[in-house]
């Protein structure tokens, strides 16, 4: 009996050292924090690792997860500041920084959270108008992240980011935003519409201008050329008639023979060019030419004196000095 008793013994004795050595070894895995609790009352925290506590005096409290985390913020009904009924539901990322405070400052700390998300996502949204809402959805993330990261700071939480998934307007509002956004986009098609056309005008204009503007110098300058040489054209006559009566001066009667002659050509040339000339008077002898000059030779006579006479016969043509006829 007394070696039975003794077994018993050796084995409860083994089992208590067992059962204390397990209860005082605490393995704490990577991403978390635990916290030790001495008599109900904590302690101090466990970061990731081996450790070893006092067994039967020191517990572990809350296992904490140090890693960011998620929390999905369920969809709810906000009414806007131009009383529109949305639907807005959304995200949060957290981190817990300290263990201890988010263990015992708070009971649920992802419960709280959420609840503080929801109720500031309905006042940030409820101070906007609808078009505000939609169009502003990182100014409202951003109030949010200030808001909720300020509230949890006591938690020892940070908010690293608040995001809105999803905002969903009535029917009736999105098909009014459809069709303003149809107008929209043809009243900017018009408005480029007509600046292409106001420019293709302009630019035609501007063409024109400067067609005309060339146009304008180049009648300019065939004037100017035209003057030019009508003038030099009138020098060089002015210079023959001064020639032909320095001659008829010194008794030459023959420069004015041909400066008469080529005056008679030339009105016999204009005459034949003519498209309304259906009669032309015109000697039938080339000697007619200074015969027709007689009477002109006679008033050089009286003013010059003795000029040389021209024989009578060379007149040709008629008797009475006018050339013949030829009709067309």
């Amino acid at each position: 009996m007394s070696d039975l008793a003794g077994g018993t013994f050796f084995i409860i004795v083994a089992a208590l050292a067992i059962i204390t050595v397990a209860s005082s070894v605490t393995t704490v895995r990577q991403g978390f924090e635990y916290t030790v609790e001495r008599f109900g009352r904590f302690t101090r925290t466990l970061p990731p690792g081996f450790h070893l506590i006092v067994p039967f005096i020191d517990r572990i409290g809350r296992r904490i997860n140090m890693m960011e985390q998620v929390i999905d913020i369920p969809g709810q009904e906000i009414i806007t500041k131009d009383n529109a009924m949305v639907g807005v539901d959304g995200v949060v990322f957290f981190q817990v920084l300290d263990s201890a405070k988010a263990a015992y400052e708070v009971s649920d700390v992802m419960m709280a959270i959420m609840n503080l998300t929801t109720t500031n996502l309905r006042t940030v949204m409820g101070a906007l108008d609808l078009d505000e809402t939609l169009s502003q959805r990182d100014t409202i993330n951003a109030r949010l992240l200030s808001v909720v990261d300020k509230a949890t700071h006591s938690w020892g939480v940070k908010i690293t980011r608040v995001e809105v998934k999803d905002i969903r307007p009535p029917a009736d509002i999105v098909n009014a935003m459809t069709r303003q956004m149809k107008a929209e986009r043809e009243k900017r098609a018009s408005i480029l519409e007509a600046e292409g056309a106001r420019a293709s005008e302009i630019l035609r204009a501007e063409g024109q201008k400067q067609s005309q503007i060339l146009e304008a110098e180049g009648r300019r300058e065939a004037a100017f050329r035209d003057a030019e040489a009508r003038e030099r054209a009138a020098e060089a006559e002015a210079r023959a008639t001064e020639m032909v009566s320095e001659a008829i001066a010194k008794g030459d009667a023959q420069a004015i023979n041909y400066f008469i002659a080529q005056r008679y050509v030339e009105a016999m040339t204009a005459f034949a060019q003519s498209n309304n000339a259906k009669t032309i008077f015109m000697p039938m002898e080339a000697s007619a030419l200074v015969g027709s000059l007689g009477g002109i030779t006679k008033l050089i006579e009286a003013v010059g004196g003795d000029a040389p006479r021209t024989p009578t016969g060379a007149a040709g043509g008629s008797a009475t000095g006018l050339p013949r006829t030829r009709t067309e």
